[in-house]
């Protein structure tokens, strides 16, 4: 039985990552921020408390799951921040809040469990990225903190890849896609269309493909 931990499994992309990871036999790690949000996972998974923005969070993560073995490790948990904001009215504290989540924390997560990973089989070490990652596809602008947080992202989980071939690990970033979750104000395609998909990629994963940036149509994100 392959094993995954989920980052942000409570509610939208990441609680349907758990419901159809459930279906096809995975042993499910999942996480949420608070007790509500562990409250709202099924009895089936084994719920752990994470707040991807705090460093003491994700230790406490590490050490709660020291000598587990995991095959799969996705760091879905993520922010918009305020894409109201024209680029004059975007703060530092602001750039920081959405890098804190969107970037920064899946990278600390996925360091801190590494010795997880290397118990494992499979050794996929996977994150969130998104089109608006893409530099040569921005052709309308907006949502500054958000396309750099994601286009950080990239760059990151690139280097990982290159760092962490000699020991097994694929490093890969997906892409869902426009879906119909809180982030988007409930427009876009159903959510279990995309993570279909992305399970799809997920299952084809090979060391070979380790550094790409693939949606959940299976093809690559533009960089």
């Amino acid at each position: 039985m392959s094993s995954i931990l989920i980052a942000g499994a409570n509610r939208g992309i990441g609680r349907e990552f758990v419901t159809q990871l459930l279906a096809a036999g995975w042993d499910v790690h999942a996480t949420a921020r608070d007790d509500q949000g562990l409250a709202a996972l099924p009895a089936s998974v084994t719920g752990h408390r994470l707040d991807i923005a705090d460093d003491g969070s994700i230790e406490a993560l590490a050490a709660e799951l020291a000598g587990v073995a995991l095959d799969a490790v996705l760091a879905n948990a993520g922010i918009s921040g305020d894409v109201s904001l024209p680029a004059a009215a975007i703060s530092w504290d602001e750039m920081a809040r959405v890098f804190e989540t969107n970037t920064f924390g899946p990278l600390r997560l996925l360091a801190a469990l590494k010795p997880q990973l290397l118990l494992g089989q499979r050794r996929l070490a996977l994150g969130m990225s998104s089109l608006m990652s893409s530099i040569s596809s921005n052709d309308w602008g907006t949502q500054h903190a958000y396309r750099a947080s994601k286009t950080a992202l990239n760059a990151m989980w690139r280097s990982l890849a290159d760092e962490w071939r000699g020991d097994g690990i694929t490093c890969v970033l997906l892409r869902p896609g426009f879906v119909k979750t809180d982030m988007t104000n409930n427009q876009g395609m159903e959510v279990d269309v995309s993570v279909s998909g992305m399970l799809k990629v997920i299952e084809g994963l090979h060391l070979v493909d380790s550094g790409r940036v693939i949606g959940f149509d299976g093809l690559d994100v533009p960089w």
